[in-house]
């Protein structure tokens, strides 16, 4: 075994047995590459990662390959989802040298952590006019060693521009809903009108581009940009990128149809997918959504929890060696167990005797769509759970069991919407556990830790561990009132504020400025797969500002928003999560409840769309904030009451449900049209 046997990540104990004599990230390794004068091989990759795999099984577990590693690098093995800002800032090295980023990633650096060269996957033998990895080393380790001008000039190079881009360049003036509307109205013309989602191969879901895309549906009536979302969310659901058996999605298709999946799940894409799912479902009435969202939340309770509560971070796409393997199936297979009922399964999923890829069949309904007869569909969940049990006995994918703490706070946010969308709160108080589970696990003081692992834990934690922690508690607030989540939500506010927001530019760090330090500390503004933490940050500061309404907290998510509409004017596509955050900042209603024990005010204000209401529930409205606009409407009138606020301005006391849905519905119509 080699180092990273003492490793916690289960993606570094995938590679404890190699040959190559791998270093965890740390002082000790760049102390080693300093004494021994031999560059850095650093290689980033995560556990569900397939060409990680490929690379691993070609190259490092190559006693051949291994020896020439040894010999001239000091290597380094990285997870991504353990060190996203070691991730962030060689990825963004490697596309400054013009290459296309992915992994695994391979980066060279000096004894201080300078890149001068990488690329992502290698052969190991050479391939298409490309290199064999075995000679991309030695000629590295030559450069290294005997051109070390060459070396110095990229290096500079290199890290002169990291610097200059952080933050992103900012646009001149701030946005505003007519700015909003025109990114999106481009937005739409984009988005593929057959298949959903962005136009061409591969097709991510991109959450956070479909939720700006349904702002914009709803606040505008525009019909096809309606159309474009709910298409998207359609189609896939009916493709093999959504798992039609187990529950859940698939990280992205490979092709522009959504049927075959990158078949790893993780666990953030479920997370974003979802609030979408559940919304639409609950506004539209349609079986097939409500269905996806449920097949998501069955799936993370059947295999993604661990003990605690919390959630683990991703499954692999691999079993047995092929990609895959889990999921697909033989017609003959599909016969063997349905019997009878197997013609019209085949039928409906696509199943078929040559195989709808590489010879075997990934289930989807992309062709034959949902069937409107109950009986059918009846009889087809009732063959859905026979194949269930089928693919149990299967050889199952590797589970990475980690616990990240920004990727189970998006899983709480979400299952706290989608619980109070479709009116199921098993789906809150699970919520509730896994919040109550990072907490216990992964505090130390006032900060949080990132990842969490057999008792270990990497300490501090990033910006969005916060962010989104600081959201999901807000959320957890207004669905059940206790104090408690608002308490830790400020607390983890003053800490972003505090260790992470940089005053020069305004944009939150990744990094607290206490930690490790790297060659440049990050500041990303833009989504990644996840939502940028900054994006996070301002539509959590804004939903703390309706909660409270102090005029401090309203004054902070301005400034803030007002920065980051700036930066995410100049990239509008890259920053979704902050124009969401703009959005609800400008359009979004506050709805007060006071004096409602039996909660039959507070629940008809938390079904309305999330994606334009914050909910305060109080037993008086003495404790709202002095010049708060519906402290003194509601001290006006005795009994349960609601009023419903847009910025600083407050309807007359409610007192029934029927009457607050019908006056927040008037009140969003007023130029902003609903879904459905």
């Amino acid at each position: 075994m080699n180092r990273l046997s003492r490793a916690t990540s289960p993606y570094l104990q995938q590679h404890k047995d190699n040959p190559v004599h791998w270093w965890e990230w740390s002082p000790e390794a760049f102390a080693e590459a300093e004494r021994t004068q031999r560059p850095i091989l650093l290689s980033i990759g995560y556990a569900a990662c397939h060409w990680c795999h490929v690379m691993a099984h070609e190259s490092f577990e190559d006693e051949t390959v291994a020896a020439v590693m040894n010999e001239l690098f000091v290597n380094i093995k990285v997870d991504r989802e353990e060190r996203p800002d070691v991730d962030h800032l060689y990825m963004s090295a490697l596309q400054l040298f013009g290459e296309q980023g992915g992994w695994p990633l391979t980066m060279f650096l000096d004894s201080r952590g300078n890149p001068f060269w990488g690329g992502t996957y290698f052969p190991k033998e050479p391939r298409f006019g490309r290199p064999g990895f075995v000679q991309v080393l030695r000629e590295v380790a030559r450069v290294y060693r005997e051109e070390p001008e060459r070396v110095a000039h990229n290096r500079k190079l290199i890290v002169e521009r990291l610097g200059a881009s952080t933050p992103s360049q900012a646009a001149e003036h701030g946005l505003g809903l007519a700015e909003l509307d025109r990114f999106a109205s481009r937005l739409v013309g984009v988005f593929d009108p057959v298949h959903g989602g962005l136009q061409g191969a591969p097709k991510f879901p991109n959450p956070m581009i479909v939720e700006f895309l349904a702002r914009y549906a709803r606040r505008s009536g525009d019909r096809e940009a309606h159309t474009r979302v709910a298409g998207t969310l359609e189609r896939m659901a009916l493709g093999g990128i959504h798992d039609q058996l187990g529950g859940g999605f698939a990280r992205y298709a490979v092709d522009e149809l959504w049927l075959v999946p990158h078949f790893e799940k993780m666990l953030y894409d479920n997370a974003q997918l979802l609030e979408l799912y559940a919304l639409y479902a609950a506004e539209t009435g349609s079986v097939l959504f409500r269905s996806a969202a449920e097949g998501i939340v069955t799936w993370i309770e059947r295999e993604m929890l661990v003990e605690g509560g919390a959630f683990a971070s991703s499954l692999d796409a691999d079993s047995e060696g092929e990609e895959g393997k889990l999921y697909v199936w033989s017609l003959a297979e599909i016969r063997e167990v349905l019997g009878e009922d197997a013609d019209l399964f085949a039928r409906i999923y696509d199943v078929s005797a040559e195989g709808n890829w590489e010879h075997v069949n990934i289930l989807n309904r992309l062709r034959s769509g949902p069937p409107v007869d109950a009986d059918t569909e009846a009889r087809l969940a009732k063959c859905r759970e026979r194949l269930l049990a089928r693919r149990a006995v299967r050889v199952r994918p590797g589970r990475d069991d980690k616990v990240l703490a920004d990727w189970n706070g998006l899983m709480i946010t979400a299952l706290v919407r989608a619980g109070l969308a479709l009116e199921r709160p098993e789906w809150i108080a699970l919520a509730g556990q896994a919040f109550d589970a990072v907490v216990e696990r992964m505090s130390r003081g006032d900060r949080l830790g990132h990842s969490w692992r057999a008792g270990a834990l990497l300490y501090p934690g990033f910006a969005l561990d916060h962010a989104a922690m600081l959201r999901a508690a807000l959320t957890l607030y207004e669905a059940v009132g206790e104090p408690d989540y608002l308490v830790r939500a400020k607390t983890w506010r003053d800490v972003l504020l505090r260790d992470y927001l940089v005053a020069e530019t305004g944009v939150l760090a990744m990094s607290a400025k206490d930690a490790d330090p790297l060659i440049v500390r990050p500041q990303p503004s833009h989504d990644d797969a996840v939502p940028n933490a900054n994006g996070v940050f301002a539509e959590a500061l804004v939903r703390l500002s309706a909660l409270t309404g102090a005029e401090e907290d309203r004054r902070l998510a301005e400034d803030v928003l007002s920065n980051l509409g700036r930066i995410a004017g100049a990239q509008p596509l890259a920053h979704a999560s902050i124009l969401n955050a703009l959005d609800l900042h400008l359009r979004g209603l506050t709805v007060v409840v006071t004096n409602d024990p039996e909660r039959r005010l507070t629940n008809a204000a938390l079904r309305l769309p999330y994606l334009e209401r914050s909910v305060c529930a109080l037993e008086s409205a003495d404790t709202l904030a002095a010049d708060h606009p519906a402290r003194s409407l509601a001290a006006s009138a005795a009994g349960p009451q609601a009023l419903i606020c847009a910025g600083m301005r407050c309807s007359l006391p409610i007192t029934t449900p029927e009457a607050l849905t019908r006056q927040a519905q008037e009140m969003l119509s007023a130029g902003q049209a609903a879904i459905g």
